[in-house]
């Protein structure tokens, strides 16, 4: 077992534990928090698989608990479900020493920490991710948040979570498929800031895309010490946050005209295409070399996720464009993307030329 720290200037310091077995000690580690009830937000898949687990710890170490089922998917990230999950911890009566459990994947997160953020100004949750992509990413950190039409996580909170328990084993019931989404996010770490771990994922470390656990808990840890070291300096993505996103805008973008159907595309695939956009439009641009293009493409494309946009479906330039300058990072109408100088080397690039972006997406097989 690890514990990482997350701390900053601006939230309450917690920890994020990652090993194994963790579902059953959970119980244990949240009855610290809990001073009253607690409501286990979750999807009904999950509900199914890992509900009992939980809710039977809770129960040993004297939690009272309920649980609160929403659809699967990424359609749950939305204004009525959000609503739904209020009037829920309404009608159950929580107050505001109560906690929510966050129990799944990056929706329920998402969701479930937006609810807690809003419920009575602010209440405390916990973050039990059961995917990878959660474990590694958007479970650490505080960003919550719905989609819209519009595009993915406009309307949100940074909300920090009082304590993450990051269980491996549970990683042992997902499809192959999410695992690999997951991938895509633990790959993302290293291409920012870390070439030696990067190294790893391309080499002995890729047996975790396969679902190996003692890769992924390997991966999963130091996934969260570079997150956990980047939100500690800042927290509302001010700065140097934002190079958490790298691939997201141009993810995001293709995401959303999908429709944020994960059946079509999941979101760790969109931010594998996303990453390898990134770095094919900054060797456009001179910054990195063709090398590290190919590199990047090649360990990609090794995990089983797309590398390029014909992958993911048939798009018009101008729509990603309008859709890029939609994202949460653009400033005054203008472009910022997180481009890299090379493998462990992403910047933040702001003021970023709109028609640049758009000849490449074209070059990227978009049409005018």
């Amino acid at each position: 077992m690890t514990i990482i720290p997350v701390s900053g200037g601006a939230f309450a310091a917690y920890d994020v534990v990652v090993g194994r077995g963790l579902l059953a000690e959970a119980g244990v580690r949240i009855a610290p928090l809990a001073k009253g009830r607690t409501v286990v937000v979750t999807d009904e898949t999950v509900a199914a698989i890992h509900g009992p687990a939980l809710t039977a710890s809770l129960a040993t170490a004297g939690v009272r608990s309920e649980v609160v089922a929403v659809p699967s998917g990424e359609g749950s990230k939305s204004f009525a479900q959000l609503e739904q999950v209020l009037d829920r911890l309404l009608e159950i009566g929580l107050d505001r020493k109560d906690v929510v459990i966050a129990l799944g994947g990056g929706v329920v997160g998402d969701l479930a920490g937006l609810a807690a953020a809003l419920y009575m100004r602010g209440i405390d949750f916990v973050q039990i991710p059961t995917t990878l992509l959660a474990q590694v990413d958007s479970s650490v950190g505080g960003k919550t948040a719905i989609d819209t039409p519009r595009g993915k996580n406009l309307v949100g909170a940074f909300h920090q979570p009082r304590l993450v328990l990051a269980d491996i084993d549970v990683l042992a019931t997902l499809p192959a498929r999410q695992v690999k989404s997951g991938w895509a996010e633990v790959l993302k770490h290293g291409l920012i800031c870390d070439a030696a771990f990067f190294d790893w994922l391309a080499g002995e470390g890729a047996a975790g895309a396969a679902g190996d656990p003692t890769a992924l808990e390997r991966a999963v840890i130091r996934s969260v010490e570079i997150k956990s070291a980047v939100v500690g300096e800042d927290e509302k993505e001010a700065g140097r946050r934002a190079l958490l996103n790298l691939g997201h805008t141009f993810g995001h973008a293709v995401e959303t005209e999908v429709g944020f159907d994960e059946g079509a595309l999941a979101h760790g695939e969109a931010v594998a295409l996303g990453c390898c956009m990134a770095f094919r439009y900054s060797a456009r641009e001179g910054l990195c070399s063709a090398a590290d293009v190919e590199r990047v493409e090649t360990v990609v494309a090794a995990a089983g996720l797309p590398t390029r946009l014909e992958q993911a479906g048939a798009f018009a330039a101008d729509r990603l464009l309008a859709l890029m300058a939609g994202d949460k990072k653009a400033e005054g109408g203008a472009l910022t993307l997180i481009l890299a100088r090379g493998v462990g080397q992403a910047f933040v690039a702001k003021g970023v030329d709109a028609a640049k972006v758009r000849a490449f997406l074209i070059e990227e097989g978009a049409t005018a």
